[in-house]
C-alpha cells in the first residue's frame, strides 16, 4: 500500500502528531492504528547508540512525513 492510501485512513488527530513529532518515538497507540491502516510497523529501539528506546519508523517515512507537513504548510496548500 503506498504512504496516501495508509495515511488517508488515519484520524486527523493521529496526522496532526506524526507531523508535529516527526522523528519520535511514536507511542502504542499511533503505532497501533497506522499498522491497521495499513502503514508500516515501528522498529524498536533499545536506546543504545544514543538513541531513546520506543517505537520509530524508517527514514524513508519521516522524510515522506516532513515532505507532508511542508505541503499543509504551504500558502499554496490551502
Amino acid at each position: 500500500m503506498d504512504n496516501e492510501q495508509w495515511w488517508s485512513r488515519l484520524k486527523p488527530a493521529t496526522r496532526e502528531w506524526l507531523i508535529a513529532n516527526n522523528g519520535d518515538a511514536v507511542p502504542e497507540r499511533v503505532a497501533t492504528e497506522v499498522a491497521v491502516a495499513g502503514g508500516p510497523v515501528g522498529v524498536e529501539a533499545t536506546g543504545e547508540d544514543d538513541t531513546q528506546p520506543g517505537l520509530f519508523y524508517p527514514d524513508e517515512i519521516l522524510d515522506w512525513v516532513e515532505e507532508i507537513a511542508n505541503t499543509e504548510d504551504s500558502p499554496d496548500s490551502v
